[in-house]
């Protein structure tokens, strides 16, 4: 049985550091990691942490696959991708992550999902999009949304009870597991919002109008993973994460269904039920972090049951190293020139 800060634990698994840069650098060498940098205006930065095994491969990929390579095995940090304009930057990523796929280089592209996700720099420039399945290989922020919904019911403890789906025995990740109702991967372009109701018409066949109407938006959780073999295929890769969260109550006529095999079924449970399923460990990761956040907010979590209330709440908006639209300063993003 876990507790609700080994829960936490599971999904903000990435040591901390100081706020300083020295600090940042010690902790990424400490963790066999090098940071991947990017040069603009603002000098270099960094935007994400790659494995010493996936700069190994790297150095071996031709040059007119991957471009210009730049590794500082001093200092460890990374120079890649800096061509002039994002379509071309964009060109070299894909290439990138389709060599190795052909060769087999790493597990977590078995799970290829023709999907693209994209990587941001401190000025809001869209400095290029790369498959989903590869962007645990360069360690670059993650955009998702997850919703929540409910039914109220008076006779139910805390007066609600929550739609729980069980995810798609044959998922690449967390086969089997608890899921949070709706919940999906942020595309390049998309908003929130419009992802939310993509995602619930295409895992649960809820109407767009009723999402539309009905979904609230209640802020965002952010934190960092560490990949584990038996739930994503490798272990070790870093998964800086950002998820925008939504509430949705739902009439107690709408059931939502399984549609595109993502989830085998979906089941009305108590606060109660969802609560022993949580200590027994039956929900995906970062699921059950977006679960406690939701009885935080709704009250069904407090100080009063929870003496580690400030920790959980403090793990699940931990600050992110590397710029994204996550940033309270964030302007709207534009591709880079």
């Amino acid at each position: 049985m876990k507790s609700n800060i080994e829960l936490i634990g599971d999904t903000d698994r990435f040591p901390y550091a100081g706020a300083g840069d020295e600090e940042g650098l010690a902790l990424a060498a400490s963790q066999g990691l090098y940071r991947l940098m990017w040069e603009d205006e603002d000098g270099q930065y960094p935007i994400g942490y790659v494995l010493d095994r996936v700069v190994h491969e790297l150095e071996q990929v031709p040059a007119n696959v991957v471009g210009d390579v730049k590794v500082n095995h001093g200092d460890r940090t990374l120079l890649l991708f800096q061509s002039p304009s994002e379509a071309e930057r964009s060109r070299s990523v894909a290439a990138l992550a389709s060599y190795w796929r052909q060769k087999g280089t790493f597990k977590l592209l078995r799970g290829w999902r023709d999907e693209v996700w994209p990587v941001y720099s401190r000025r809001g420039n869209l400095l290029f999009s790369m498959e989903r399945a590869a962007m645990g290989l360069l360690g670059t922020m993650r955009y998702g949304v997850h919703m929540t919904a409910y039914v109220v019911d008076k006779s139910a403890p805390h007066g609600m009870k929550l739609w729980v789906p069980k995810r798609a025995a044959d998922k690449s990740t967390f086969p089997g597991m608890l899921d949070n109702t709706v919940a999906g991967g942020l595309m390049t372009g998309e908003d929130p919002f419009e992802c939310i109701i993509r995602e619930a018409d295409e895992e649960a066949s809820l109407p767009d109008k009723l999402v539309r109407d009905g979904a609230r938006c209640v802020g965002t959780v952010t934190y960092i993973y560490v990949t584990e073999e038996k739930y994503v295929g490798e272990d070790g890769f870093i998964y800086p994460e950002c998820q925008w969260i939504y509430d949705l109550e739902l009439p107690a006529d709408v059931t939502p269904l399984p549609k595109d095999g993502e989830v085998d079924e979906f089941y009305l449970c108590d606060v109660d039920q969802v609560k022993r399923d949580l200590v027994n460990d039956k929900f995906k990761h970062n699921c059950a972090l977006v679960v406690l956040d939701f009885f935080i907010r709704h009250g069904i979590l407090t100080e009063d049951d929870e003496p580690e209330l400030a920790a959980i709440q403090a793990r699940m908006h931990r600050p992110m190293p590397f710029p994204g639209p996550h940033q309270d300063n964030w302007t709207h993003a534009q591709p880079s020139a």
